[in-house]
């Protein structure tokens, strides 16, 4: 195949290319490997490949005979939130999604809640009517949103902002049958049925949640969960028959 030991590609988010692994095919079958990367859930941060001229597969069972290994790593900036809505449950998202790494925006059309004092901990906090705000940030498969506005019609119209735009996560706050009124409406407007059916709402996992801080623990909890491939039962469920605890 031509292929050098040791050799290393740079592959950017749009396919763009530094290096070479010492053969035109491998490089070409690798660069779509490592693009869809950036947009895969969950997230793999780390795989290894098996390549046979332009076939790559990641099973090893499907890996033809005396074909060679390549390592795919994937290096991202860091996780992107946005929340909409700079209330209770928003300004504990905030202080959570800190301490998970996340850079996080506000945004909230009332300034007297959507400012710095408030939020020292975010990147960017943005007091403006949901819509234009929303548009002016760029979205992708890094970037979670979340609504949790003060009402369902600044929630509905956030979604207006925010679906089918390439989110990695949308979720929305709120009962299922107002989140499911604020869906219907989107669908009256012709938004696609897919980018709907792809809302969390309800938002977050079903932990019983009452509290801003539950409720925001229960919301990146789902998001991580999504993230990193993970189920969201106990932990404890998986233990084998008959191990004690100690």
């Amino acid at each position: 195949m031509g292929l050098v030991a040791g050799a290393k590609m740079l592959v950017h988010g749009d396919g763009r290319t530094v290096g070479s692994l010492g053969s035109a095919d491998a490089d070409e079958a690798m660069r779509d490997v490592a693009v869809a990367a950036f947009t895969a859930t969950p997230r793999v941060m780390t795989a290894t490949w098996r390549l046979d001229g332009r076939v790559a597969t990641d099973r090893p069972s499907q890996a033809a005979e005396g074909s060679v290994e390549v390592m795919v790593q994937l290096f991202e900036a860091p996780a992107r939130l946005v929340i909409v809505g700079a209330g209770h449950v928003g300004l504990a998202l905030a202080k959570i999604a800190e301490l998970l790494g996340y850079e996080t925006t506000v945004v909230d059309d009332r300034p007297e809640f959507a400012n710095r004092e408030r939020f020292p901990m975010a990147l960017q906090v943005i007091a403006d009517e949901v819509g234009p705000a929303l548009d002016s940030l760029t979205l992708d498969a890094s970037t979670a949103v979340v609504l949790v506005s003060r009402g369902h019609r600044v929630d509905e119209e956030a979604l207006r902002h925010a679906v089918g735009r390439g989110a990695g996560y949308v979720g929305m706050i709120g009962s299922r049958r107002r989140t499911r009124t604020v869906l219907d409406h989107l669908a009256a407007e012709g938004f696609p049925a897919a980018a709907l059916e792809a809302v969390s709402t309800p938002v977050g996992l079903d932990i019983g949640a009452e509290t801003p801080e539950e409720i925001a623990v229960s919301i990146l909890a789902e998001i991580t969960m999504l993230r990193r491939g993970g189920t969201g039962t106990r932990m404890s469920q998986g233990r084998p028959d008959g191990e004690r605890l100690t």
